[in-house]
C-alpha cells in the first residue's frame, strides 16, 4: 500500500505510520486488494487527506465505512463518484441542507468540492471488501483515524466537528471541546434521520461559527 498523502498530513502522522499496528494494517490491506475487490480504489484510500490539507481543515465530518458497492466509494465519507445514484444517507444530508439554508439538492454526490473548502470527510475505516460492510473494521484503521482526530484537536483551534450518530460520537470523545465546536445529532441514514438529524441545522450553525472566527463559510 503506497501511502499517498498530502505532505502536511504525512509530516504529522509519520509516527503513526511507523507503529507496529500500522505495519500489520498495511499487510492486511495489501493482501485484501490482491485477493478480493476492495473499495475505494487503492489510489483513493487517502483521498480525504489529499483533498484537504491539515492547515486547511475547518470542519470534520466523521463517517464509518466506505460504501461497498461498485464505483461508489471515492475515499471521502458520505461521498460518491459523479454519475452514481445518491445513497439514502447523502440524500438526507442534502435534504437537511435544503431545509436549513435553502440550497437546492445537487445531482452529483461527489463531495470533493466540500473537501477543497476545508471539510475533512473522514471515515473511521478507510477500506472495505466489496458487498461486505464492516469487513475491514478492527484491523487498525480506527486507531489511525483516532490519531488523526486527536492531532486536529491538539494542534488546531476552532474546528467544527459534525458527529452524526452514536459511532461518530464515540470517536469524538478525544476532542477538546473547550477549543472546538462539536455539533451532534442522529445519523442521516433513513433508519435514524427522523430522530434528530432532520432539523439539526448543522450547516447554518457551522457557517455562523466560521464567520464569527473570521473564516470563509462553506458553500454546501
Amino acid at each position: 500500500m503506497d501511502v499517498k498523502i498530502a505532505p502536511s498530513w504525512k509530516e504529522r502522522l509519520q509516527a503513526e505510520f511507523e507503529k507496529e499496528y500500522f505495519e500489520h494494517l498495511v499487510h492486511f490491506v495489501k493482501d485484501e486488494y490482491k485477493k478480493y475487490t476492495v473499495f475505494p480504489p487503492g489510489r483513493q484510500i487517502f483521498s480525504a487527506f489529499d483533498h484537504c490539507s491539515f492547515d486547511d481543515v475547518k470542519v470534520v465530518i466523521i463517517g464509518q465505512d466506505p460504501y461497498h458497492g461498485p464505483r461508489q466509494a471515492n475515499g471521502l465519507c458520505f461521498s460518491v463518484n459523479d454519475g452514481i445514484k445518491l445513497p439514502p444517507s447523502l440524500q438526507n444530508i442534502y435534504k437537511e441542507i435544503e431545509d436549513d439554508i435553502g440550497k437546492k439538492m445537487p445531482a452529483s454526490g461527489n463531495l470533493e468540492r466540500w473537501a477543497k473548502q476545508g471539510v475533512l470527510l473522514l471515515n473511521a475505516t478507510l477500506t472495505v471488501r466489496a458487498h461486505t460492510p464492516g469487513s475491514h473494521q478492527n484491523k487498525g484503521w480506527e486507531l489511525f483515524t483516532d490519531a488523526v482526530i486527536r492531532k486536529i484537536s491538539e494542534e488546531k483551534e476552532g474546528v467544527v466537528f459534525l458527529l452524526w450518530g452514536a459511532y461518530a460520537q464515540r470517536k469524538g470523545v478525544v476532542i477538546d471541546r473547550r477549543k472546538h465546536k462539536v455539533l451532534e445529532s442522529a445519523h442521516p441514514s433513513p433508519f435514524a434521520a427522523n430522530r434528530g438529524f432532520f432539523g439539526c441545522r448543522h450547516f447554518s450553525q457551522t457557517n455562523e461559527y466560521l464567520k464569527e472566527r473570521g473564516l470563509e463559510p462553506i458553500d454546501w
